[in-house]
């Protein structure tokens, strides 16, 4: 008998408690990375799993692990009401303990389904030929040598994301990090390298440079330094380090301080490559 596809109500519980068959290698990740199914009964979901024991250590990242500041960037999602990251959480799997989190479906992702018209969200267009709507990043060259600029749409969504990557102090926000589901929604992924206590903030992200934060916003962000106040911190503790949690504090309290969206003011504002 096929599994059902799970409802939204239950993927909670299958990721925790499902078990898991892996169904392929993701090789574009730079490290190990898994395609796996979720089963519980007949009710089934898809996600992603990332092995502890696959990573890569890095010299500017040595506390904690990876699978530890993505559940961390799940939580601070979460905590502000987000919801920018899929549902994550670490647990055993087929190569030891490790991150699973909920995959996104996308529009395109069946085989009879065709991807949405137009720039995606994040997208490379001819320099001279920003699309109405989009915001322009930086111009460059691209394989034939032709002149282009990275544009990311001007839109709602991606503005709160933008919001969410400074206050983890997300390293690494590329184009394809960031995934439209078929639900509506815009969902970020691979938070590994965030939560640092230096800042680290590369993004793709920059068109709201110097601007307000807006309202709606910034009382999200004052319940979420609210709730830094009390469990929250603790449990985060318990993936990153305490000087961590307290950098996230002091960036929270400086952007209610100061609700202006950041500019590029480091040598490599940009992760590169873009996507």
């Amino acid at each position: 008998m096929t599994p059902k596809p799970e409802s939204a109500g239950a993927h909670a519980e299958v990721l925790r408690s499902g078990e898991l068959t892996v169904l392929g290698r993701i090789r574009s990740a730079s490290n190990a990375t898994f395609l796996c199914e979720a089963t519980v009964g007949e009710v089934m979901s898809h996600c992603v799993y990332k092995p502890i024991a696959g990573e890569a250590p890095l010299w500017d990242f040595p506390d904690g692990t990876l699978a530890g500041r993505e559940l961390g960037a799940y939580l601070v999602s979460a905590a502000l009401g987000w919801d920018v990251v899929p549902y994550t959480i670490i647990r055993d799997g087929p190569a030891g303990p490790g991150m699973l989190q909920l995959w996104v479906d996308q529009p395109g992702d069946e085989l009879d389904e065709e991807p949405g018209a137009g720039p995606d969200l994040v997208d490379l267009v001819p320099t001279g030929a920003v699309p109405a709507g989009y915001r322009p990043i930086l111009q460059a060259y691209d394989y034939a040598g032709d002149e282009v600029t990275l544009v990311h749409a001007d839109d709602a969504r991606l503005r709160r994301m933008a919001v969410f990557d400074v206050l983890i102090n997300n390293a690494d926000r590329k184009g394809g990090h960031i995934l439209s589901g078929v639900d509506g929604r815009v969902y970020g992924v691979d938070h590994g390298v965030s939560l640092h206590t230096e800042d680290k903030l590369r993004t793709v992200l920059w068109g709201w440079a110097g601007e307000p934060v807006g309202d709606d916003a910034l009382n999200d962000v004052a319940r979420f330094a609210d709730a830094l106040r009390g469990d929250l911190a603790g449990e985060l503790r318990c993936h990153i380090t305490a000087a961590e949690v307290a950098a996230l504090r002091t960036r929270t309290l400086a952007l209610l301080a100061n609700p202006v969206m950041p500019g590029p003011d480091r040598r490599r504002p940009i992760p590169w490559p873009a996507f």
